[in-house]
């Protein structure tokens, strides 16, 4: 029981940060999304089932907070902790977390997610739907991807596992 109530105070605390600081670190219009390093944290370390309940529960959170269309970051979410779950192994979690694996994951849940959101997202806008949906995949994907190496670093300290492994 406490580890939910510890995951519910870290989905409030990222959503926080989410909204009021990472704006200001904006690089060329794009911004990391914080919350896809933590889901697939938690999809390596309890699993699918876990992570996907998260995933949703965050992104709603985040739809009712932060977004115009409502059940859109939940969606996305939720498919991306669900493809980050599958890359859980019980005998091998310390590994992925602390090597760049844990990178790797992130940035594929990050397409995952970046490529949903902005299919629905961009509905309706003057121009190549495609092209704008690969753009801003691209960009925060990146992002974010460079976003998740500070963590990696920070379990390959804790677990002491080489980040090359």
């Amino acid at each position: 029981m406490e580890q939910y109530f510890r995951s519910a105070l870290v989905a409030v605390l990222l959503l926080l940060i989410q909204t009021t600081f990472i704006p200001y670190v904006s690089v060329w219009g794009y911004l990391p999304d914080i919350f896809i390093p933590w889901l697939v944290y938690v999809g390596l370390r309890r699993g699918q089932v876990e992570a996907t309940v998260s995933g949703f529960a965050v992104g709603l959170l985040q739809d009712l907070v932060a977004t115009k269309f409502l059940g859109l970051a939940a969606l996305s979410k939720t498919l991306s902790s669900f493809i980050a779950g599958y890359f859980y192994n019980e005998n091998q979690i310390e590994q992925s977390l602390g090597s760049y694996r844990y990178v790797l994951i992130v940035m594929l849940s990050s397409v995952v997610h970046n490529t949903v959101y902005f299919l629905i997202f961009f509905q309706g806008v003057e121009g190549s739907l495609l092209m704008s949906v690969v753009q801003a995949s691209i960009g925060t994907t990146l992002y974010t991807g460079v976003i998740s190496v500070m963590p990696m670093f920070g379990f390959s300290q804790r677990y002491h596992t080489s980040w090359a492994q």
